[in-house]
C-alpha cells in the first residue's frame, strides 16, 4: 500500500503520534495542535497502516482461548453470531500473553480451525464456549476445554474471560469513533490488538516512534 510523505513539520507529526497513543481522536487532536482535521485523520491511518505492517507473527500456546465477536453498530434484525451488517471477528488469547485477530466471513468450522491450527502449537488446551463450530477440536492434537455460560458458577480457570476482555476493550475504543468504513475496519482492528499486546502508553509510545522514524528512511 503505498503512503504519501507527510508534509507535517516533525514537531506536529510527533505531537500527533502521543495523541494517537493516548487515544484522543484525530479531529479533537487536529484542534489542539492546530492542524486541519483530515491531515490529522490521514496521519492516524498512516499510523494504523504502519502497526499493521510491523506487527509480529507468534505461535501461541499454553493456555490459549478462542471466541468470535461481531463489530458494527446498534442495527435492527437478527442478533447475536451471524448478526446481519455486522463484521464478524476471531480471537485468540494466550491467558498471560498476547491476542491475535482475523476479520472472517463466518463462524463455521471449515473457517475457525484452520486459524486455529495455524497460529496455536500442538497440545495446548484451546478453551471455547459449546458454540458447535468447536466439536471439531475435539479429534485434534489440541486439548478441547468447552466452556457452559449458562451454569451461574464455573470451574476454577475454565473460562474464556481474557479474549472476552478484548473484545469489551476494542469494542470501547472503536465506539469514539462513531462508525468506520468496512474497507478500514482491518487496520482500526490491528491498532486494538497492538494496544492490548503493547503494554502501557509509555511502551506503546516508545515502539511506535521507533517504527514511524525508521519508516522515513
Amino acid at each position: 500500500m503505498y503512503i504519501r510523505k507527510s508534509r507535517l513539520s516533525p514537531r506536529r507529526q510527533n505531537r500527533l503520534l502521543e495523541h494517537f497513543v493516548a487515544g484522543t481522536t484525530a479531529r479533537a487532536a487536529a484542534e489542539i495542535i492546530g492542524v486541519q482535521p483530515n491531515t490529522a485523520i490521514r496521519f492516524y491511518m498512516r499510523l494504523r497502516f504502519l502497526i499493521s505492517s510491523q506487527l509480529p507473527s507468534y505461535e501461541l500456546n499454553g493456555e490459549v482461548e478462542a471466541d468470535e465477536s461481531y463489530f458494527g453498530g446498534i442495527r435492527k434484525g437478527k442478533r447475536g453470531r451471524g448478526a446481519a451488517g455486522k463484521v464478524a471477528v476471531f480471537g485468540l488469547l494466550k491467558r498471560g500473553g498476547k491476542v491475535f485477530t482475523a476479520i472472517v466471513p463466518n463462524a463455521r468450522t471449515e473457517t475457525l480451525l484452520p486459524i486455529i491450527e495455524e497460529r496455536v502449537t500442538p497440545d495446548s488446551i484451546v478453551y471455547t464456549d459449546t458454540f458447535r463450530a468447536y466439536n471439531a477440536l475435539d479429534v485434534t492434537e489440541f486439548h478441547h476445554m468447552r466452556i457452559n455460560h449458562s451454569k451461574l458458577f464455573a470451574d476454577r480457570g475454565n473460562h474464556i474471560n481474557g479474549i472476552e476482555n478484548f473484545w469489551n476493550q476494542a469494542k470501547r475504543h472503536l465506539r469514539r469513533f462513531n462508525g468506520i468504513k468496512p474497507n478500514n475496519f482491518h487496520w482500526f482492528l490491528k491498532e486494538c490488538e497492538w494496544r492490548f499486546n503493547g503494554g502501557n502508553h509509555q511502551n506503546l509510545y516508545k515502539q511506535l516512534k521507533y517504527w514511524h522514524s525508521k519508516s522515513k528512511h
